[in-house]
């Protein structure tokens, strides 16, 4: 069998076992990822529709409207813009409760499309680039860099983005589907040799996923281009022109909308508020242990504090 058909079938399963006989809405940027998982449904599905989040004048809406034109398939754009882009952002955290900037603008997109789809199953191409090595980096970085970030990214694809992303299609009464991340599909990309799966160029990206849409008789997905979703929607630069308008950092003007909400209050004539930002990553790996001793954040860190003042230094952190 060849490398790519293993990979296709086991990503054509998945599709077929979350949409058959099912209207579904599929969280669309017009690239090969989710215009493999949108290819795929249509075969299976009573219908697709294919939502695009992004500004009027992006690459992303310029490419799923043309996209789904030529799969026939129906296309709605959720609508980002100056006016709004606030209003979504303060949604977004009341939804979530998540401050991490970076999460924010990665996630609004599947917001979105949430938020305005009809129908309750969503289906979404999240997870192809840390599986596939989608990322610029990974042509030019060492063997022991390129294995670390690849690491890294599951890591935070799975403690980070999906936890954010499961709640939002909470918020919004819907079901999320990953059909990259399907067990079966992690399977046929882990067989795959390192070879194949770390391209040489950036050409050559994920030339197997394009070899199973080709295979699978989707030349016109196979072909298809695509900007990290932040960029090819215009959040992270809509995000960034509101935040000059305020004269404020990009980091600065998210937390001012998150702290707008009233989440960080606090009564000051009986406690103080710390305001502390950590690496999502060990922010996950540290509330599972919290979990387990039954203790929240405040108390974790007044345990600290504790610590700190009856020793009057810091030394016990070395050891």
């Amino acid at each position: 069998m060849a490398e790519h058909e293993r990979l296709g079938r086991a990503l054509e399963e998945s599709v077929r076992r979350s949409c058959e006989g099912k209207r579904v809405a599929i969280a669309f940027s017009g690239g090969l990822d989710s215009g493999m998982v949108a290819a795929l449904a249509s075969k299976y599905a009573r219908s697709v529709t294919c939502y695009t989040c992004g500004t009027d004048d992006s690459f992303d809406v310029a490419a799923g409207r043309e996209l789904a034109e030529k799969l026939g398939l129906p296309w709605v754009q959720c609508r980002i813009s100056e006016e709004n882009i606030e209003n979504t952002i303060r949604e977004f955290i009341l939804a979530t409760g998540v401050s991490d900037p970076f999460t924010i603008t990665y996630d609004l997109q599947l917001f979105t499309v949430c938020r305005e789809a009809e129908e309750r199953i969503v289906l979404t191409g999240q997870g192809s680039d840390e599986l596939l090595n989608g990322t610029n980096n990974i042509v030019t970085d060492s063997d022991d860099e390129y294995e670390r970030l690849r690491a890294w990214g599951m890591d935070r694809l799975m403690k980070v983005s999906v936890p954010c992303e499961t709640t939002i299609a909470r918020h919004f009464k819907k079901k999320l589907f990953y059909p990259y991340l399907d067990h079966a599909v992690m399977e046929a990309v882990e067989a795959l040799d390192t070879d194949i799966l770390r391209p040489k160029t950036l050409d050559e990206r994920k030339a197997v996923l394009r070899a199973a849409a080709s295979d699978l008789g989707f030349p016109e997905v196979s072909g298809r281009i695509k900007k990290a979703s932040q960029y090819g929607s215009n959040t992270t630069e809509l995000i960034r022109s509101m935040a000059r308008q305020k004269g404020v950092r990009y980091n600065r003007y998210i937390s001012d909308i998150y702290e707008g909400q009233g989440l960080r209050s606090a009564n000051r004539l009986r406690d103080a508020a710390v305001d502390v930002r950590v690496d999502p990553i060990l922010l996950y790996d540290a509330e599972k242990i919290l979990e387990e001793k039954g203790m929240t954040h405040s108390e974790a860190v007044a345990a600290l504090y504790r610590k700190m003042v009856k020793e009057g230094n810091l030394d016990f952190l070395d050891e």
